[in-house]
């Protein structure tokens, strides 16, 4: 199945190791990366994040060896400056307010336009890629997908914490980008002409200037060949990214195979979907998830072993059971919120909190 390439990138925080505040790294740790990765390594919207994408991967080995090589980069740069990084939604307690917005034609014009809402979007993310090299086929793919993203939304949430506050929810970064406008789960679109002909009206009536600021959870990418998948916190783990990178593969090989035999997956409703999407972010693995096909509430876990034996039978096409089989090894030690929670729990001190993401966000990596 070699159309099924993946790409991933990730989104790092940036930590004062003596505060651990988030702290403006001046773009030198950019500057060092790029000279030796070119342009994988980037400059975000604020000055404490640092921004990575792997090559295009011919399966997940590939791309498990890249985001090896690039946390470590980025990790040895910000050590060399008497900084650290961290893998998570969100920062457990630093404000928005105090960090520095990154000086870009881009960036400017965004804060312009959305004002206080895109300076207060601290968050982190993780982008997964997988190639399907007909946009036909993308835009089917997509609109069927829709339905899985809250269940691994549920394995990826890792932001329990927002400005020094426990927030009651396993991702708040979701609630905090909601703020933005064109996010969250896409509807469904019947065609990729119907598609594109959305993007022409929202750049003809200036709502956007080109279909980047498309900002949801999955869209058909405007520029490259390839489905992206963008409703994941940033894992602390590599083991973690590189499993939500084998489930996104596998979900699009699998949707692909029906569609090769005349079959496809029940589509839903955004408003369906959303209902899913908001107890993922609220309870993560531990709560419960409307099966709509029995209409009945089913425990998170079931359904998330569900999706498990549903793509079962593209996993060993595809290479990937090894890496796959890790969300198995979630669903025994929790999340990343979970583990931070029970970080927290045990002192009450979000000090302890960013030391022990920091230090998960390189574990097996150095």
């Amino acid at each position: 199945m070699n159309e099924f390439t993946v790409g991933v990138e990730e989104e790092f925080m940036v930590v004062d190791p003596v505060s651990r505040e988030l702290i403006s790294h001046e773009q030198k740790i950019v500057d060092g990366a790029q000279k030796i990765h070119h342009d994988q390594v980037k400059a975000e919207m604020h000055q404490a994040v640092v921004e990575v994408g792997t090559h295009i991967c011919r399966n997940t080995e590939e791309a498990r060896k890249e985001v090896t090589k690039l946390r470590l980069t980025v990790a040895q740069l910000a050590g060399d400056l008497g900084l650290r990084i961290g893998a998570a939604g969100t920062h457990p307690f630093s404000h928005w307010q105090h960090q520095l917005i990154t000086e870009h034609p881009r960036y400017n014009e965004i804060v312009d336009e959305l004002q206080e809402a895109a300076r207060s979007n601290l968050i982190f993310g993780l982008h997964v890629h997988v190639g399907i090299q007909s946009r036909e086929m993308a835009i089917h793919i997509a609109n069927q997908v829709r339905y899985f993203l809250p269940h691994v939304f549920a394995l990826s949430t890792n932001s329990p914490f927002w400005e020094a506050r426990n927030t009651g929810y396993k991702s708040f970064r979701t609630k905090v980008f909601d703020k933005f406008p064109r996010t969250g789960i896409p509807d469904y679109f019947s065609s990729i002409e119907e598609y594109d002909n959305y993007i022409k009206l929202l750049v003809k009536t200036n709502c956007i200037d080109n279909a980047k600021k498309i900002w949801w959870d999955i869209r058909v990418h405007p520029f490259y060949e390839t489905i992206e998948f963008r409703i994941c916190d940033c894992p602390m783990l590599v083991d973690e990214t590189i499993a939500f990178t084998a489930i996104f593969q596998a979900l699009c090989a699998k949707l692909y195979k029906l569609r090769q035999q005349n079959m496809k997956f029940i589509t839903y409703s955004r408003a369906l979907i959303n209902e899913n999407k908001w107890r993922a972010a609220r309870y993560g693995i531990d709560g419960k998830m409307i099966d709509f096909g029995k209409q009945a509430e089913v425990n998170t876990r079931a359904l998330i072993l569900e999706l498990l034996e549903f793509v079962d039978d593209v996993v060993d096409e595809l290479g990937c059971r090894q890496d796959l089989n890790y969300i198995l090894k979630i669903l025994e030690t929790g999340t990343g919120a979970d583990r931070q929670l029970a970080v927290y729990n045990q002192n009450n001190s979000f000090i302890d909190v960013v030391d022990y993401i920091t230090s998960q966000t390189l574990k097996g990596v150095d």
